[in-house]
């Protein structure tokens, strides 16, 4: 199919929309100071994500800023310092602070106009409302992890994704979900017959950053560096 071809997309939000990793990074500072870590800052966010990933299965139902600060705590723990509950809870509570790619706002805006716009993102509605004013649109419908009782890549997200669409009449194969993470939503998604494309922010940069890695070969539908080339394929009739 083109991408003029299908009527909702899905959004991940955080690694997507959102800039994550220079968020985290930067919230990270007080404790790497602290602590004196000479990691690298993709180091850094390798060994978030291991934790967080571990956190988020065997925590499904905290929140994630709650989430967020636990693994700040254990990291503390990691690099040799004590836990520090308010420095904890400010990391938890960053998410707002967190800023959205260059690109997004203005590729949201020229997809609005052509499909319904959805989020699924692994954060609490709180998290997600003081990112929302970033991103430049009104979605259509806001789907969190919070409200499924799960993270990605759980399958009851995309299963709650799909059901949420068949309630008004869309089937799934007119919904494409976009979204950077290979680990958090392209294995599932594509399990389960969604198509999707990846937005591959990290580009020739390597590894996977703040996303667990993924063992298994992953498919996809389609591959851009950005948002806004998504935005410029559809554009062009291109994609």
């Amino acid at each position: 199919m083109a991408l003029r071809d299908y009527d909702v997309l899905s959004f991940d939000c955080y690694g997507t929309l959102i800039d994550w990793e220079s968020g985290l990074y930067a919230a990270f500072a007080p404790l790497l100071s602290r602590a004196g870590v000479s990691l690298t800052r993709d180091a850094v966010l390798e060994v978030f994500a291991q934790h967080e990933s571990a956190q988020q299965a065997a925590t499904p139902d905290m929140l994630y800023s709650d989430l967020l600060g636990e693994v700040h705590g254990q990291l503390a723990e990691v690099w040799g310092v004590a836990r520090n509950r308010n420095e904890d809870a400010r990391f938890g509570n960053s998410i707002g602070d967190w800023p959205a790619f260059p690109d997004t706002a203005a590729a949201l805006q020229y997809l609005k106009q052509h499909y319904r716009l959805i989020i699924l993102s692994n954060v609490d509605r709180q998290s997600f409302s003081a990112s929302n004013a970033r991103l430049g649109v009104t979605f259509d419908a806001i789907y969190t992890a919070q409200d499924i009782g799960s993270y990605k890549p759980d399958r009851r997200n995309f299963i709650y994704l799909i059901d949420r669409l068949a309630e008004q009449g869309i089937r799934q194969d007119r919904l494409l979900h976009v979204a950077q993470s290979l680990f958090h939503d392209h294995v599932t998604a594509n399990a389960l017959g969604l198509a999707s494309a990846w937005i591959d922010r990290r580009g020739d940069a390597g590894g996977s950053g703040a996303t667990a890695p993924v063992t298994t070969a992953v498919r996809y539908d389609y591959r851009f560096p950005t948002l806004g080339a998504f935005a410029d394929a559809h554009r062009t009739g291109s994609g």
